[in-house]
């Protein structure tokens, strides 16, 4: 039974990967965590966890399972939702369906659903994705992304008066134990990872999921409306950069290229000497 004295979160998408994760540092914090996702990874949940298995582009049925985990565990002070498609069939439909429909109600099902005190908060996993083309992802997963951004400024504005807080997050390349094996077999895209980015290292879903559980806790009360980037500063770095990195450069550099500048202040020295 729920410790109806304990704060309930909802984890959409909860069952593996940053999810997982996710769900575990609510566990710790004290929450009583309904996680619902297609796949459950067996046992070795915390007891004041419990999983809903659904196929989450069935919209039909998302009121009655709202419903009963409300019953369950009693009203909502976070949502979280990490959810997106990944099985057969039309990837574009199914992506929209299953990541950005699928919150949206889920969403709107649960805003009346909520504690009556302070400290309400929705977080949006979204990613990097929605600002730049990621080849090895489908165009549907780049459209969801982009649009679940739009989609948590607006309720930010919409349940803003209602006290909920409405944020998202954006990660980069994050190392999660379902990749583990891969990245060992490709030992030279890891040291080139490393190599450009600003933290010399590759992110951990555990560490996504500090972020998510900072931006539900009473150390944001006052943000909304915010999408954090959480990818080590890669983003930071400029691709024409990452090229000269990987490629030799031989002559001299083009007059008026982005490149290594002069220490602070040389140009304007030179300008000086010259007139």
């Amino acid at each position: 039974m729920p410790r109806r004295n304990s704060p309930h979160t909802l984890v959409v998408g909860g069952t593996r990967g940053i999810g997982r994760e996710v769900v575990v540092a609510f566990a710790d914090a004290g929450h009583v965590v309904s996680v619902v996702g297609q796949h459950d990874t067996g046992d070795g949940w915390p007891k004041q966890v419990r999983v809903w298995r659904t196929d989450l582009a069935r919209a039909a049925a998302l009121p009655g399972l709202v419903q009963e985990i409300f019953k369950v565990n009693g009203p909502f002070q976070s949502l979280v939702f990490l959810q997106r498609f990944r099985g057969e069939g039309d990837s574009w439909q199914r992506e929209l369906d299953v990541s950005l429909t699928a919150t949206r109600l889920m969403i709107d099902l649960t805003r009346n659903k909520f504690i009556s005190h302070e400290g309400k908060a929705i977080v949006i996993l979204g990613s990097v994705a929605g600002q730049f083309v990621a080849e090895e992802q489908p165009v549907g997963y780049h459209v969801a992304k982009g649009a679940l951004r739009q989609l948590m400024r607006y309720y930010a504005c919409a349940l803003g008066p209602a006290g909920i807080r409405v944020n998202s997050v954006s990660p980069g390349v994050i190392l999660k134990p379902e990749a583990e094996s891969f990245y060992r077999k490709n030992k030279e895209l890891v040291a080139l990872y490393e190599r450009i980015a600003p933290l010399r290292r590759f992110g951990r879903a555990s560490e996504v999921a500090s972020v998510v559980r900072f931006l539900c806790g009473k150390d944001a009360a006052f943000i909304t409306g915010q999408d954090i980037v959480v990818d080590g500063g890669i983003s930071l770095v400029w691709q024409a950069s990452l090229a000269r990195q990987l490629v030799p450069i031989r002559g001299k550099r083009p007059r008026g290229s982005v490149g290594r500048q002069s220490p602070a202040g040389a140009n304007n020295t030179q300008r000086s000497t010259r007139s």
